[in-house]
Formats: structure tokens, C-alpha cells, sequence
């Protein structure tokens, strides 16, 4: 079966366009970008074209590259101020002269609809989350969607970023999966992706995971995005691995659209909390 994300946002989108338009709620999101990353202006396109899509308003701010950490604070703090703002979002990776963790921190974490502020992802971890990283939580959706249980599956995850990788295995884990987290010291990858039921792959390396490292019939999700001549691949060899897997998403078109619908998602969730207030 392949795990057709396209159509699963396409769906999502629709049902949540119907929900704000009952709200009587205006959601805003706001985008940060620095620098003209090819790659990072196409993502702020395809994000605020879903704002559209939904009903939600959407504000863009361009930087160029060259900026110091301290103006990029500088907007952060003004958006976090701003009451008709209801999610922030700052496109990642930052140059690398930008201060990341600093200027992620200073994000409000009630508006951090990216799910990466400490506070969200210590609630996270907790079992009691607020915002949950965009791309783990569609995958959840996709897997729901697709009537795939995860409780008492095995699942592996290759990537233990803060972004996907570690949030990833939270969730499955507050899913009441049983969980294995890899990374670039593991021993023997080969012999624990075979033992997962659902392989999760987010390294950002094409061919990382080939057919023999994948036990039959196990569900595989690559969040990975690569470029080859000009083609986009994710990280799982994946002509051959379909043979194998009972399910697995295609690059593009799988796990890239839930990521964007879920990031409208969460912005309307801090549109609701902002009228609601509620205690964390």
C-alpha cells in the first residue's frame, strides 16, 4: 500500500477550512526566513498557500542572509507581541552565523506552532503535549488515517533529531509502541531496522535504508528529502523496499503535505487556545 499524503492533507485541509469557517475565529500565522535558500522559499510558498487554502491569514518576513541574531530576536519578539498573531514560525535551517537554539527559544512558546520550544517539547515527553512537532504528528495522522495500529508494534526510528527523529519517538511511545531510536553510532543498523514493525527514516542521506534491512511486511515512512540529478528521492531505496513493506510512503507526496497541514492545524489549535486560555 502506498501511504498517499497528498490526498490525506488534501483531505485534512478540506475538513479544517469547514471548522474555521464556523469558529468565527481569524487565525494569523507568521513566517520568518533568512537568507534566499531555494529549498526554504519554496516550503514558505507551499505554507502560506495552505494559509490561503484554509482561511487562515498569513504574514511574511524576508531577511537577508547576512542579518545578525539579534535582529532576527528583534522580529521574533515583536511578533510574539503582536495579539493578532496566533503562530510563529521560523523557517529552518538558519544561516549558520544565526544563533538557532536562541532564537527557537525565544519563540512564545503558545505561539510556537512548530512544536520546538523546550516548554512544548518537555509536554511532549510528558504525554501531555500542546504543540507537537509538525512532521512526527502527520505521520501519526497518516498512519491513523490508513487504520495502521501502533500500539504494541515494535517501531524504529533512524534519526534522533530534535525535529522529527526524538519527537518521533515520543509519540509512539505515548502511542504505547514499543520504541528503538537510532542515530549515527548505532551498531549493526541492519539488524534493528530489521526487527521494526514500523521504520521510520529521517537522515536526510538517499539509500540509507535498503530492501535488506527491512523485515516483511513492515510499514515504512521516509521523511527524507534528497536531491539526485534533479530528482527528488527520500532516504529509502524505494522500488525495491516496496516489494517487501506491507505500506510505505512515496517521495515526494508522502510525508511532506501532512507536515504542511498539520503546521495549519496547529495554528488553528493556537487560535482556539488564545480564546480559551487554557492551564499547562
Amino acid at each position: 500500500m502506498i501511504l498517499d499524503g497528498k490526498a490525506c492533507s488534501e483531505d485534512l485541509l478540506d475538513v479544517l477550512k469547514e471548522e474555521i469557517g464556523k469558529s468565527g475565529l481569524h487565525p494569523r500565522l507568521a513566517t520568518l526566513i533568512v537568507g534566499s535558500d531555494p529549498g526554504s522559499q519554496m516550503y514558505i510558498r507551499m505554507k502560506h498557500r495552505a494559509c490561503e487554502k484554509v482561511g487562515i491569514g498569513s504574514v511574511a518576513i524576508d531577511l537577508p542572509a547576512g542579518v545578525t541574531t539579534d535582529r532576527v530576536l528583534q522580529d521574533v519578539r515583536r511578533l510574539n507581541d503582536d495579539p493578532d498573531i496566533d503562530g510563529i514560525l521560523v523557517q529552518l535551517p538558519l544561516p549558520a552565523a544565526i544563533r538557532s537554539e536562541q532564537v527557537i527559544r525565544s519563540i512564545r512558546a503558545d505561539k510556537d506552532v512548530d512544536g520546538f520550544h523546550p516548554c512544548n517539547l518537555g509536554l511532549l515527553f510528558a504525554g501531555s503535549p500542546r504543540f507537537v512537532p509538525c512532521t512526527p504528528k502527520g505521520i501519526m495522522t497518516l498512519l491513523e488515517k490508513n487504520h495502521i495500529g501502533v500500539a504494541g508494534q515494535h517501531a524504529v526510528v533512524v534519526g534522533r533529531s530534535i525535529d522529527v527523529g526524538r519527537p518521533m519517538a515520543a509519540l509512539f511511545s505515548n502511542a504505547d509502541a514499543t520504541v528503538t531510536l537510532c542515530h549515527s553510532r548505532t551498531r549493526n543498523l541492519s539488524d534493528e531496522t530489521r526487527r521494526a514493525d514500523i521504520l521510520v527514516s529521517a537522515v536526510g542521506k538517499p539509500m540509507t535504508i535498503r530492501a535488506g534491512m527491512v523485515k516483511e511486511g513492515a510499514v515504512v515512512i521516509d521523511v527524507g528529502i534528497n536531491q539526485i540529478g534533479g530528482k527528488l528521492v527520500g532516504d529509502v531505496d524505494f522500488a525495491p523496499v516496496r516489494e517487501i513493506a506491507s505500506a510505505i510512503t512515496p517521495v515526494p507526496g508522502g510525508v511532506g503535505p501532512m507536515t504542511i497541514a498539520t503546521l495549519m492545524e496547529n495554528t488553528f489549535l493556537a487560535a482556539k487556545w488564545r480564546v480559551c486560555d487554557p492551564v499547562w
